[in-house]
Parts: structure tokens; C-alpha cells; sequence
């Protein structure tokens, strides 16, 4: 019998909101991946440490955030092959992962490659960073019949994504955020947005006067726009 790879969500910080079932395959797993920065650092990882014992095997694996398509698929693939290997021994396997897999995840295209290689793979959602931030923020995402968009700042959509009406999630925002910061104050809406920092970490930021940032903020930055009441 081959085994099982689940992509588990660990959520955007706080290791309290890992689900039930994630904590509950993590004890039952034979090893645990997680993906690596460049500089060595694997959040996810240390964010579901509390729920790893010591026998369990852990592989790193090279994530690079780069626009590089050719760089991103050697890393996916080498990273399916890996999983795979332990697949055909048995093993279960979970692939840890910031947020939820579904959004906006490096994880998601290593759980296409093993699906499509004929294994069994499962997503397990998670708690999704603009949740966290919309709950630290004490602010509902969208209420009545309000739209909700989720954009990605780092490839260029802001200003298509400000346009749209209703309540915008812009994700990623570190480097970009001065220049986002004019596009809301162009549009009149600075005073509608939030910005909070490493959400459900240590070193949690909530920027409510957005004119007080002084230079760009981290790569674990969202901002809130709430559609303005007529």
C-alpha cells in the first residue's frame, strides 16, 4: 500500500490556531515537510513544532520566492520526487504550509504534481492570514451583501484590485506598501485602511494611520480596505 500526503495548513501565526485535525495528523504521521526560505528560515514549521514529537522525520525543502518560473519548477519537482519516494515506502506524510493551502500557496503546486503522479494527497484547510488580521483588527471582512476581494500586491495588481467595489484583502504588501499607500490616498480611501504586520507572531504590528509608515514594512503585511458606507 502506497501512503498518503496531506497539505496542512498551519494558519498565519499563532500555533493556537492550527485545526484539530491538523494537530491530529501530525501525531499520527510517520514525517513532517515544510518549506524553507533562503535564508533558512521555516516558519511553518516552527509555527507547528509545539505538535511534533521527536520521532518524526522532517525534510526542508527549497522554496524560493522568485518570478522565476524555471527556478520554481525545479524546486516543485524536486521536491514532488521526494515526497514521492516516501509515498511508495508507506509513509504518511504532512506538508506543512502558512495560512491555507488553497490560497496563495507554494504548497499547492508540489500537491498537483503528486495527485497527478497518481498518489493520494489531501488538503487540510487552515486559518487564512486576512481572517487572523480581519479578527486582530476587531473588523468584519465584508457584511451584507458587501464583495470580497483577496489581491496579490507582488505581481502588480493593486490598482486593478483597488478599482473593484466592496471590501479588498491586498496580500503582501512589504515592499510595495509606500507606493500602495499613494494609490489609496489618490483614490480618497487612506483613512478605510489598516495595515497589520506578522499577524499571529511575535513582533505583531497594527498600523491603523497609515502615513505614520516611514519606509516599507515586512513581508508579512496585509492591508484592509472596507468599502466606504454612502
Amino acid at each position: 500500500m502506497k501512503g498518503i500526503l496531506y497539505g496542512v495548513g498551519v494558519g498565519p501565526g499563532d500555533p493556537e490556531l492550527l485545526t484539530a485535525k491538523a494537530i491530529r495528523l501530525l501525531r499520527e504521521c510517520d514525517a513532517v515537510a515544510a518549506p524553507k526560505s533562503a535564508d533558512g528560515r521555516q516558519t511553518a514549521l516552527d509555527i507547528a513544532s509545539p505538535y511534533i514529537g521527536q520521532d518524526k522525520t522532517i525534510l526542508l525543502f527549497d522554496m524560493p520566492m522568485t518570478h522565476d518560473r524555471q527556478a520554481r519548477n525545479a524546486s516543485h519537482d524536486a521536491a514532488a520526487d521526494a515526497l514521492c519516494a516516501l509515498l511508495d515506502e508507506g509513509k504518511t506524510v504532512v506538508f506543512l504550509t502558512l495560512g491555507d493551502p488553497t490560497v496563495y500557496s507554494t504548497y499547492w503546486y508540489v500537491h498537483r504534481r503528486v495527485a497527478a503522479r497518481g498518489y493520494a494527497a489531501e488538503l487540510v484547510p487552515g486559518v487564512p492570514s486576512f481572517c487572523a488580521a480581519a479578527a486582530a483588527m476587531g473588523r468584519a471582512l465584508c457584511e451584507d451583501g458587501e464583495m470580497l476581494h483577496v489581491i496579490p500586491v507582488t505581481h502588480g495588481r493593486a490598482e486593478e484590485g483597488l478599482s473593484l467595489s466592496g471590501s479588498r484583502v491586498l496580500m503582501k504588501t512589504g515592499k510595495s506598501v509606500l507606493e500602495v499607500r499613494e494609490l489609496l490616498r489618490q483614490r480618497g480611501e487612506l483613512g478605510s485602511a489598516v495595515l497589520i504586520e506578522r499577524v499571529g507572531m511575535d513582533g505583531q504590528r497594527l498600523i491603523e494611520d497609515l502615513d505614520a509608515l516611514e519606509q516599507p514594512s515586512g513581508y508579512f503585511s496585509i492591508i484592509l480596505v472596507k468599502e466606504q458606507s454612502e
